[in-house]
């Protein structure tokens, strides 16, 4: 992981790769595309333009490349697309587009392979993309709305400075690519909630439960988003839970779990401190 992410530096969008595509995710999707696609092809073949997946190549450059399908590499002698001239020619334009051309690329080719989905869909959750191949069509799953409560929670403030910390951490665990740590970052989410509890409710050391009581007192916490939160609190908490050794009965967390985690709780901070100012 970067420096400047393992300090909170560089930018939500950027760690999640909303409107970007890293050089990694990049690559990696180039080699799944080499692995699951062009090379399923020879290099060269009789009557080439005739059969499906010939028509795939002339319909990249009728439909992607929007060029005359008489600029695709041929020999001279037969006519037929040479298949290594005219990856090459793909991969230039590959490398040279900006990130939302190579999903648009990526959405072309799907349902060309099963497999393809599926290994692209891996390097998406590996590199930390915020987009996903669902039903065919490649879908942003991290919203907007769900990057700006996590960029407000984690706003400067020497006052919420532990709050901060916890939710730094639970970001940077989520997107770790070398080694991400779901368990851990659902862990550091709720922690940066419990932080602030503690805080508002006057004491530190004090039981969760007790500071969720003292802020319904003191701001008017409504019953149902208590509720929700110490359930939640529960949830990271209990035997088989987030905190402790996993167990055989208990469920490996997920990217979508910690994400969950992460934007449901930066939520809650932004709203704890909204009402605190009321």
């Amino acid at each position: 992981m970067r420096f400047s992410q393992r300090i909170g530096k560089t930018p939500v969008k950027t760690v999640l790769q909303v409107e970007s595509m890293d050089d990694d995710l990049k690559n990696s999707l180039w080699n799944i595309i080499i692995e699951d696609f062009f090379e399923t092809f020879s290099e060269y073949s009789d009557g080439f333009d005739e059969t499906p997946r010939g028509k795939v190549f002339i319909s990249i450059w009728r439909e992607i490349f929007k060029r005359p399908i008489d600029t695709i590499p041929r020999y001279s002698n037969t006519n037929t697309v040479v298949i290594k001239d005219s990856t090459r020619v793909i991969r230039e334009w590959f490398f040279r587009e900006p990130w939302y051309k190579i999903y648009d690329f990526i959405e072309f080719i799907i349902p060309l392979s099963n497999r393809f989905t599926i290994s692209c869909n891996n390097i998406l959750e590996k590199e930390v993309s915020a987009y996903r191949i669902i039903k065919g069509q490649v879908i942003q799953i991290t919203t907007e709305g769900e990057i700006a409560e996590i960029e407000e929670a984690l706003t400067a403030s020497d006052e919420w400075k532990a709050v901060n910390t916890h939710l730094t951490a639970a970001l940077n665990f989520l997107a770790d690519r070398k080694n991400p740590d779901y368990r851990n970052s659902i862990k550091e989410s709720i922690s940066a909630v419990e932080s602030l509890c503690l805080k508002i409710g006057g004491n530190t050391n004090g039981k969760f439960g007790d500071a969720l009581t003292e802020i319904e007192r003191k701001i008017g916490l409504h019953g149902s988003l208590k509720r929700a939160f110490t359930a939640l609190y529960g949830y990271a908490s209990d035997e088989g839970g987030i905190r402790h050794a996993l167990t055989e009965e208990g469920t490996t967390p997920t990217f979508e779990d910690a994400k969950f985690m992460l934007v449901t709780c930066s939520a809650f901070i932004n709203y704890l401190k909204a009402k605190m100012l009321v």
